[in-house]
């Protein structure tokens, strides 16, 4: 079948009341299956996170004075040191449990030319600058490569970006919670039909006609679905979805899917790029990840409790305001862990200061841990991957330091 009549016989799918989600598109969630028992979830935060705002220093006398009178004080107290936004104070139960923990003064090895686009190549990549645009696999993907036995769920995305970090060569599927999936016994019948002689698309289309068996028996609560009544389920399931807000139905479709066979879960949030207005648009931005850090430890269960949630960004911001009371694009940033198998109630990381000699190029927080090293001593730990593979494979030419002892 050529690409042409591939797209003509997608559009008379619709028509059909085939919802083919099961396409290898674009996704806001990637999943991957896994032979071990503990669980890793990665949040890219597109835009660039300002740690200084999010973890903030304020015991640091240096803070105030670069923040000016816009220089936030409020938030719960993490320790004698640092602050939480009060956008994220939701999370303290959390942190009073040791289920949240954060990594201050982190970045990527990128440098100097502060790209949205390239800085969030580099951190899926999992590679140095030198790298930049020439690995199109990502560091997770690498990861599940070095390990036996890993199948790929069945999976559909709909309209979002690619996750480079889960992409590569190991089977990894991708999901995404926002699209319906309903197929009609016809419609079924044609996709057999047309598909059967296709390589490209015959596991597609298989795994479309499992996700649509399975989500039709669930709308007709485990009972036989007849034909008549396939179109008033149909929009019965789709519904839901529609009304649901994207980050909580994100959060719940991963969790459903690692209490079940995935072991890893990817997926990003956007809005954290605070040129200007920082005290109103960040907390934007902050609340869907609270949001998606308690969703995952609502629905995971006692899953939770084997879980390591990684949210990570591009890079940081300036650590002076400009005069739009926002941040420009930095350097080094902030992580948030989470999660019952991480060693939480703790900001780990060696704090440089910030004095202005103390700064990068006199504007940004100084980098002092890899944002690399970090994720690889989580992995080495919550599955056993060794170092040599890590330095050597996954993340090619870093060196972890010493271990943080982020996990339990």
């Amino acid at each position: 079948m050529t690409d042409t009549s591939r797209r003509a016989f997608l559009g008379r799918s619709l028509a059909l009341g085939c919802s083919l989600a099961a396409s290898p598109l674009v996704t806001p969630v990637t999943m991957a299956s896994a032979p071990w028992d503990t669980r890793l979830v990665v949040i890219i935060l597109r835009g660039a996170m300002d740690g200084l705002d999010v973890v903030r220093p304020v015991g640091d006398p240096n803070y105030a004075a670069l923040r000016g009178e816009a220089a936030p004080q409020g938030g719960p107290a993490l320790d004698g040191m640092f602050a939480l936004h009060p956008e994220l104070s939701g999370l303290m139960p959390l942190w009073q449990a040791g289920e949240l923990g954060f990594v201050h003064a982190v970045s990527t090895p990128y440098r100097d030319k502060r790209s949205h686009f390239d800085g969030q190549d580099i951190l899926e990549a999992g590679t140095g600058q030198d790298a930049l645009g020439r690995v199109r696999d990502g560091w997770l993907n690498r990861m599940l490569q070095e390990m036996p036995g890993i199948t790929a769920e069945t999976a559909y995305a709909v309209g979002r970006e690619d996750m480079l970090i889960l992409s590569g060569e190991a089977p990894v599927a991708n999901w995404s919670p926002e699209a319906a999936l309903a197929l009609s016994p016809q419609a079924q019948r044609l996709l057999e039909r047309v598909m059967h002689d296709d390589p490209l698309f015959r596991a597609t289309m298989d795994e479309a006609i499992s996700l649509s068996q399975a989500e039709m028996a669930e709308v007709a609560g485990g009972g036989p679905l007849e034909t008549g009544d396939m179109m008033n389920a149909m929009q019965d399931n789709m519904r839901p979805t529609r009304d649901r807000d994207r980050v909580g139905s994100v959060a719940r479709f991963a969790a459903e899917r690692l209490r079940g066979d995935s072991r890893i879960a990817a997926f990003s949030l956007n809005g954290f790029d605070t040129h200007a207005h920082q005290e109103r648009s960040l907390p934007r931005a902050l609340g869907p990840l609270q949001e998606a850090v308690l969703t995952l430890r609502d629905e995971l269960g006692e899953v939770w409790g084997k879980t390591a949630v990684l949210a990570m960004t591009e890079f940081g911001r300036t650590a002076r305001l400009n005069g739009s009371g926002g941040t420009d694009h930095g350097t080094a940033g902030a992580m948030l862990l989470a999660g019952g198998a991480v060693r939480g109630g703790k900001v780990f990381g060696d704090w440089p200061g910030l004095a202005e000699a103390d700064l990068y190029q006199r504007r940004d927080l100084m980098p002092t841990r890899d944002v690399r090293a970090i994720a690889g001593w989580a992995m080495r730990e919550l599955f056993g991957v060794d170092r040599a593979q890590m330095e050597g494979t996954i993340f090619p030419g870093l060196d972890m330091g010493a271990d943080p002892k982020l996990i339990l």
